[in-house]
Formats: C-alpha cells, sequence, structure tokens
C-alpha cells in the first residue's frame, strides 16, 4: 500500500521485509537480548544507520538507496516534536495490517523522542510495555522495524511514523536490540549541532530565485510563495519593468533608483525646449531641404549642358534634338549620357559656319533645307544641291 503526501513526492518506508508485500517499504535492526537492563522503561532503539542504507529483501527503490545524515535527521528530529502525536510501537507492524487482517494491534511502546549519534544513525528514545521488554530480554523479538516517510527523489528520510518489534529484519547495518537504560540516552546531545543542510539542488535553486535562504523552513516557503502571488502579474509588472528601462534609455537591470531619478529629470524639464544638441527646429530642417534641392536641381542642369553643348557642337546631336535631349538629362542623365555616346559626330555639321542651323539672311521657300535635310546631306555624302535637285526631280515624277 504505497502511500504520499500532498506536498511533496514521497513515500513511507516500513522496513522489515513481512511488510514488503503491502508496497510499503520495511526496514528492520537486529538487538542481542541480554544487555544489561535498568529499572526504567526507556530504551534506545536504532531507526536508521548513518548514510545510505537499503532494504535487506531486495526491493527496487526509485532513489536507489535511502540516505540520512546529521543534517536531514535534524529535520526529522523538528518535524518529530511539532507533530505533537506520540508514535506507536507495536509488533511486526500489525498496526498496518489490521484492516486487512481485522487482528488486534496492541502496542509494544511509544516512541518519546529522537537522538541523532554521529557516525551510528537516528535513534529513538522509547518507552516499553512490561510485555515488549520480557519478550526482548527473553529473546523472542531480536529487532526493530522503523515506519518512516522518505523523499521518493533523493532518498533522503523525512519523518518518522511508527515502529515495530519484528525477527524478520529488512535493513543491513542496524544494531540488535537493546535494553539501553534511559541514563545511557541522558548523555546524548538533545539538540544536536546543527550541520550545513544537504538541499536538493532543485530546491535549492527556487530558494536562491526567491531570495530566501536554503534554512527555510517548508512553512516558511510556502509562506513566501503565497505572498508574491501568481507568477503571471509578476511577469507582466517585469515586462512593463523592463520597457521603461528601455525607453529610459538604462541598462535592464537598473536599480529603482536610477529609474526614480531618470523619471525625475524628465519631469523637471522645461516643455517645448527640446535639446538644441539633439534636436533641428522643423523651419531649419525645411530651409535646408530646399537649398539641397535647388543646389542638386543647378548640378544636373550643369551636368546636361555639359553633355549638350558638345554633342551639338560636333554634330552628335541635331538643334531640333536639344529640347528632347535636356528633357531626357533632367529625369534620367545616365541614359542621356548613353545616346550621346553612342551617336557618331557629323563633320559637315561641325564644319559648317552656322553649326548645322540654317542661315540667316536667305531667301526660304523650296530651295532652302532644314537642319535636318542638311543631316541627311552628310550621312549620305551628298551635297545639298544635289539633294535639292533629287528632291525637284522626285517632286517632278510625281506630278508627272
Amino acid at each position: 500500500m504505497s502511500q504520499r503526501t500532498a506536498s511533496r513526492s514521497t513515500r513511507i518506508a516500513v522496513c522489515s521485509a513481512g511488510a514488503a508485500a503491502l508496497a510499503i517499504a520495511a526496514c528492520t535492526f537486529g538487538v542481542p537480548a541480554k544487555t544489561a537492563q535498568t529499572s526504567g522503561s526507556t530504551v534506545m532503539l536504532q531507526l536508521t544507520p548513518t548514510g545510505t542504507f537499503k532494504p535487506n529483501d531486495g526491493r527496487e527503490l526509485k532513489p536507489g538507496a535511502w540516505r540520512i545524515d546529521a543534517a536531514s535527521a535534524q529535520h526529522v528530529i523538528e518535524r518529530f516534536k511539532a507533530r505533537g502525536k506520540v508514535p506507536v510501537i507495536d509488533y511486526e507492524h500489525q498496526t498496518l495490517k489490521k484492516e486487512q487482517n481485522g487482528q488486534p494491534a496492541p502496542a509494544a511502546g511509544w516512541i518519546r523522542d529522537l537522538r541523532w549519534v554521529e557516525g551510528q544513525g537516528l535513534y529513538a528514545v522509547a518507552e516499553l510495555t512490561a510485555r515488549a521488554r520480557d519478550y526482548i530480554t527473553a529473546g523472542e523479538y531480536l529487532y526493530f522495524s522503523p515506519v518512516f516517510e522518505y523523499d521518493e527523489i533523493t532518498g533522503t528520510v523525512l519523518a518518522i511514523h511508527m515502529g515495530a518489534l519484528t525477527n524478520d529484519p529488512g535493513i543491513s547495518g542496524m544494531e540488535p536490540l537493546s535494553l539501553v537504560a534511559a541514563a545511557t540516552a541522558a548523555f546524548l546531545p538533545s539538540n544536536p549541532p546543527r550541520q550545513e543542510l544537504s538541499v536538493n539542488p532543485l530546491l535549492k535553486a527556487l530558494l536562491a530565485a526567491f531570495g530566501l535562504p536554503e534554512t527555510t523552513t517548508e512553512p516558511q516557503a510556502i509562506a513566501a510563495l503565497t505572498a508574491l502571488g501568481p507568477l503571471q502579474p509578476l511577469q507582466a509588472r517585469a515586462a512593463v519593468a523592463t520597457a521603461a528601462c528601455t525607453a529610459l534609455q538604462l541598462p535592464a537591470d537598473a536599480t529603482p533608483e536610477a529609474v526614480t531619478a531618470a523619471c525625475s529629470s524628465l519631469r523637471s524639464a522645461q516643455p517645448g525646449t527640446p535639446d538644441p544638441a539633439k534636436y533641428v527646429p522643423i523651419e531649419t530642417v525645411t530651409a535646408l531641404q530646399g537649398q539641397v534641392a535647388a543646389l542638386t536641381a543647378r548640378q544636373a542642369e550643369a551636368d546636361v549642358d555639359a553633355l549638350i553643348k558638345p554633342a551639338l557642337a560636333d554634330g552628335r546631336l541635331l538643334p531640333a534634338m536639344e529640347t528632347w535631349a535636356r528633357g531626357l538629362g533632367k529625369t534620367d542623365i545616365a541614359a542621356l549620357t548613353s545616346f550621346l555616346g553612342a551617336a557618331k559626330p557629323i563633320p559637315a555639321l561641325a564644319g559648317t559656319q552656322t553649326g548645322g542651323k540654317p542661315p540667316t539672311g536667305t531667301a526660304s521657300g523650296d530651295q532652302q533645307l532644314s537642319a535636318d535635310e542638311l543631316a541627311i546631306c552628310s550621312r549620305m555624302g551628298i551635297t545639298p544641291d544635289a539633294y535639292r535637285k533629287a528632291g525637284t526631280a522626285m517632286a517632278t515624277g510625281a506630278a508627272a
């Protein structure tokens, strides 16, 4: 019968092999009965050895073994004292079996206190009944079997629940039962010095994340977590804090004092008076943009002139095409450059006195050639007079 606590992953171990059928671990320790007996009814019974220990019946334990040291034993002792209920010692764990077999479960004694003996283990200061003492004295019971709670992950012993006299041991390394005098127990320290706690690494990391010391008890940790509340609102507030630090140009780990100082500086700044080292009036920017645009236009016009004037002079560009060329240069000077680079000079235009333009002061009419016609003459290698004659002949033929 496996048992778990609600607060953490734990199991109950019953330390005798006979109890294994209950699916509860059982651990038993031996006892020579012929030990000196005192007049008192209090004896020392070993609950666990020190360090790592396993059951003798070959059971598989999820953590591999049980564990206890001075630090974890101190926690067990504190839980025992806080429990307020005296754990029973019975015979053969009958208290755990009575619901199944219906047999009575008489007490053999009661665990009154716990002691940690360095180098030996955890002991119970037990008050035995006269009948139980007789059994031990007569050698009818040789072992004591504790029932303890342990962490299912680490195997660390967490609490002592009860015990039983038995003859079927379940743990190695246990002393046989003995009627040790109560006076002997009095020489053991009631409060062993605390040693460094052996804390589960995950629990240690969680405690550190919440700013709690490793010595924090379970109730203290629960109270601290309850005070923090749900994590989602905390995460939302953390996101707001990070955004504020970013807006204030502060590191993400800025202290509250630094954030407060930055906000105070913003509030104290005069509204409408921006830092001239960081901001420029919009009027200044607009004027500067206009000046840049004008300079760009003048430079573009100069670049177009530098292309068109030589082209007009050497005949690569006809005067009639100048307006078109300038328009092209304003929108795509690269295209104009490409066009003029591919055009071939016209020597006839380059050598005329009029620069390819019709001479002034001459008669106009059918006998006067246009600039385009002169260009055609140049490309065809004929004189203007021959071109006129050819034109006249074609016109006469068409009329006939």
